[in-house]
């Protein structure tokens, strides 16, 4: 009974991917339409082509001198600038359509990516979500650019050679009818395998990209720690598991190949053999009463490839479509599925002055069933007033600087500031940098801050010494990683954006973590100066910051109201 209800369950997994495959491309439905049915215009033009092909040939077997008039070159002709307009417009409309659904999805996935909460754990590594963006997005144009005009033409042009095959020899038609189905019945018996196997090549896919995303973000600590070669084994083992799973899809390709081609060569041979019987006299059925002449012979036989050339289409392009529902598969659950959102605004408390900030009750979970992080937590934090959160690792000292900043909703409870929507700085422990200059990374693409201001930034955050040493000054492009400058005065260029900032706010999670003594207390001192007159929360286990501060909050577990 088993056997059954995993049928049952493997078609209801077929459907959902189809129905996610549906409602990704819906964005290219039209232009792909069009493309689908331009392709199958453009062969069904070939049907008066070998029409025209057929009867020159046979007029100069039966008067080998006369030669043919220019009337049937001339439709020739025409017939074939007819069938490449067509064809340009189809592939033409394809191309759209496929742009049009890769640019809709990749604008939802950056919209859910940037209103997903940093602190979710369900949300996508960096390396995840660029494979999503790049390798499983590609994977739908072939399926959008070659599938679906193939699965058009399937629909349309054997049919209608059958019918004008038919009108001259029903045995030649039935020859077609019995040998073509063949190709689609073993043709879904090995797709049965590609779905599984571009599932098992996507997944190793994005396997690859998690890591090398991973390592490359700590290349590092992989060198201070001399693990390169340990690295490089694991690089070695996920690209092993690439190769094997993209070789399984190539040999389901090549034997998917070898099946189409072999039942279409059969079938062209038996229709040649009977139509070269039938014109020597050997054969006089199959006909509707007068036997074939050579022309109506010959434009079986031109015919009898094009009768197959659409069922082998559809068949060379079905892994294209078993690929498309592996990456609808893994897109899904991204741009449907449930995920913690950010929230849209914070609320403001009537009785908060513009830069406080109150919990009142607040609990978060990671996740649905996660454990709570913060329990039952209230805090009053009064404008301009600096506060320490301490407490041992993991006790959830940045969750409530994410609910603080609104990276994140709390699961129960409120979060609330004299503004609707106030002007917060975050500085994390380990400041991002973007791949640009050190001027764009201080903006951020604000406008309206000229070089003098952000030198005077700069100076302020007590990194003035770092601006001199630069080679470029303000123009030197700085890595993710902001190559060229040490923790301390990554932190320092980090207080000077928050400086450029102007916030009423300003987080700051382990600004002194990782730093020397000397360094630590530079920091700290221009994040106070960067402090003065705002209202400063920490998480710190540095005892040294947290006394320099206004107050300091222990956060211990399951810890009840804190004033």
């Amino acid at each position: 009974m088993r056997r059954p209800t995993g049928r049952l369950e493997e078609a209801q997994m077929d459907a959902n991917s189809a129905e996610h495959l549906q409602a990704l491309t819906a964005a290219g439905h039209r232009p792909i339409r069009a493309a689908s049915w331009l392709s199958t215009a453009s062969g069904l033009v070939w049907i008066p082509q070998a029409f025209v092909i057929a009867s020159v040939v046979g007029g100069l077997a039966a008067d080998p001198v006369a030669l043919p008039g220019w009337p049937p070159l001339a439709l020739f002709a025409l017939l074939a600038a007819l069938r490449v307009v067509l064809s340009s417009l189809a592939s033409h409309f394809a191309y759209e359509g496929a742009v049009a659904v890769k640019r809709s999805i990749r604008s939802r996935l950056i919209e859910r990516f940037a209103s997903w909460s940093p602190l979710d754990p369900a949300r996508p590594s960096s390396g995840a979500a660029a494979s999503l963006g790049a390798d499983h997005v590609e994977a739908l144009e072939p399926y959008l650019s070659r599938y679906e005009p193939a699965r058009a033409r399937l629909m349309v042009i054997p049919i209608a050679i059958l019918v004008v095959s038919a009108v001259y020899s029903w045995l030649a038609a039935l020859i077609l009818l019995v040998a073509g189905p063949l190709i689609p019945v073993f043709m879904a018996i090995i797709g049965m395998r590609a779905k599984e196997a571009s599932d098992r090549q996507l997944a190793a896919m994005l396997g690859i990209n998690v890591y090398l995303a991973d390592r490359l973000g700590g290349l590092q600590d992989l060198r201070i720690l001399r693990a390169e070669a340990r690295a490089g084994e694991q690089l070695e083992t996920h690209a092993f598991d690439l190769k094997r799973a993209t070789m399984a899809v190539l040999r389901i390709a090549f034997l998917s190949s070898a099946v189409l081609e072999l039942f279409a060569a059969l079938g062209v041979a038996f229709v040649a053999v009977y139509i070269g019987f039938h014109l020597l006299g050997y054969f006089a059925i199959g006909t509707w009463g007068a036997p074939l002449g050579l022309r109506e012979g010959l434009f079986i036989l031109i015919l009898a490839p094009d009768f197959f050339a659409p069922l082998r289409d559809f068949a060379a392009t079905y892994h294209d479509k078993a690929a498309a529902l592996a990456a609808a598969d893994a897109l899904a659950p991204v741009l449907e599925g449930e995920r913690e959102e950010l929230p849209g605004t914070i609320p403001a408390a009537a009785s908060v002055a513009r830069g406080g900030v109150v919990l009142e009750r607040v609990s978060y979970a990671y996740g649905k069933d996660g454990r709570a992080a913060i329990d039952d937590m209230s805090l009053t934090v009064a404008p301009g007033e600096s506060v320490a959160l301490t407490g041992p690792s993991g006790i959830g000292k940045t969750t409530v600087l994410g609910l603080v900043g609104g990276l994140a909703a709390p699961s129960s409870g409120s979060v609330s500031h004299g503004s609707p929507t106030p002007r917060i700085a975050w500085i994390g422990q380990s400041p991002h940098f973007l791949s640009t200059t050190l001027r764009n990374n201080l903006t951020l693409g604000r406008a309206g801050m000229d070089d003098a201001a952000l030198e005077q930034a700069i100076a302020e955050a007590g990194a003035a010494d770092v601006l001199a040493r630069l080679p470029a000054g303000l123009s030197t492009v700085l890595g993710e990683s902001a190559q060229g400058l040490s923790g301390g005065e990554a932190q320092r260029m980090a207080l000077a954006r928050a400086i450029l900032a102007d916030a009423d706010i300003i987080l700051a999670d382990e600004p002194t973590a990782h730093l020397d003594s000397d360094t630590a207390s530079r920091v700290t001192e221009s994040l106070l100066t960067l402090a003065r007159g705002k209202t400063l929360v920490v998480a710190t286990h540095d005892p040294a910051l947290a006394r320099r501060m206004d107050r300091i909050v222990p956060i211990l577990a399951r810890e009840g109201a804190l004033a």
